[in-house]
């Protein structure tokens, strides 16, 4: 029932139109929920019914036992570009609007869900990738960007701080001088500046991108899926763990893992000399 309300066929979709039915499309095949950002006239910027119906597609990826990885990109020529302006009013005869509350119900949630996720999220950057937009890419697992794709902080130029983890994720990959000097600045950093500071993992010609991000994750949707939980986990754990705290954490998760049916296949494979087929539990 879940998939039958939200299954939207990326065949039967205009990926060069939006409207508010197909702000979010996804898409399932070989283990693989393809989500894709679908404002491709707004940049994929967000709204709340775009926030909505990307909380429902997550819904499939968290619910769904036949989804082994994410895929996440957006349509047109842009991935996104954070929040839609014109959705906001800053008119002087109005109220200041609330915009902790816009990021609180919508922003962190999403950020959360998909930190939290046990399953792996490939990104696939196709474009622009500013404000909110880019920290939801660096919330993905694994980052592919078209080498035309750039990333922006641009909060500063609206008298904002970075939001969607933003602030917590660009020191940590790029370092504390770097993540400043995006933040004070919003300069345009481009995918090859982003792969060299560490902020993704590869960059790949535009014409090659949605190949080369399918081809990953249909390879990351036959590996033992519990186990890159795990590993999910235990990789945003280590940000705030001492290295105490750390092994600790290390010693009962690969006690989880010891006890998977995907552990004692993988070995059994490994014995047998042939290629393991896991099933994700």
């Amino acid at each position: 029932p879940l998939l039958k309300n939200v299954h939207l066929n990326l065949k039967d979709a205009n990926p060069m139109t939006s409207s508010d039915e197909n702000m979010v499309l996804t898409h399932i095949e070989a283990g693989v929920l393809t989500i894709t950002l679908n404002r491709p006239d707004r940049l994929n910027s967000f709204n709340d019914e775009m926030h909505r119906q990307l909380s429902e597609a997550l819904k499939i990826a968290e619910r769904d036992e036949a989804v082994r990885c994410i895929l996440f990109t957006g349509a047109g020529r842009g991935f996104c570009a954070g929040q839609d302006l014109n959705d906001r009013n800053v008119s002087v005869e109005q109220a200041a609007p609330d915009l902790g509350l816009s990021v609180e119900r919508f922003y962190n949630p999403l950020i959360r869900r998909m930190t939290a996720l046990p399953k792996p999220i490939v990104c696939a950057v196709n474009g622009v990738a500013a404000g909110a937009g880019a920290a939801i890419a660096l919330a993905c697992d694994i980052v592919i960007a078209s080498a035309n794709a750039s990333f922006i902080q641009s909060f500063c130029r609206l008298g904002l701080v970075p939001d969607s983890g933003g602030s917590w994720f660009l020191p940590r990959l790029a370092g504390h001088a770097r993540a400043m000097g995006m933040a004070l600045l919003g300069d345009k950093i481009s995918a090859q500046q982003a792969l060299e500071w560490g902020m993704i993992w590869q960059v790949v010609e535009p014409e090659m991108l949605a190949a080369r991000t399918q081809e990953l994750a249909q390879h990351l949707a036959t590996q033992p899926t519990y186990g890159l939980g795990l590993i999910k986990k235990a990789m945003y754990s280590a940000a705030t763990n001492t290295l105490d705290q750390q092994l600790d954490l290390e010693r009962d998760l690969q006690r989880l893992g010891g006890r998977s049916e995907d552990y004692r296949e993988g070995v059994s494979a490994f014995f047998q000399k042939r290629q393991p087929e896991f099933k994700g539990k």
